[in-house]
């Protein structure tokens, strides 16, 4: 079971760290414009794209969002496995 916690453990920081990543990422994108080269990829362009197609998904695009939503907003629950 120990195997379990730490691999649940190894999920959530990288889980935190890329949360964080895409946050700076669109700042920076939001500051020095679409051409910031160590950025790799258009960040806002990928996440309104995202938006679109859940958008156009109808029902399950709705249930998705919220599904990630509660992932995101209950977090905290899945963070007590140390």
């Amino acid at each position: 079971m120990d195997l379990m916690h730490k691999a649940g453990a190894w999920v959530i920081g990288i889980t935190h760290i890329s949360v964080m990543l895409v946050t700076l990422g669109i700042v920076w994108q939001v500051l020095f414009g679409a051409a910031v080269p160590f950025i790799g990829g258009d960040i806002i362009g990928n996440i309104t794209g995202l938006i679109t197609s859940v958008g156009s998904a109808g029902l399950a695009g709705i249930l998705t969002v919220a599904v990630i939503f509660w992932l995101f907003r209950h977090q905290s629950k899945f963070d007590d496995i140390d």
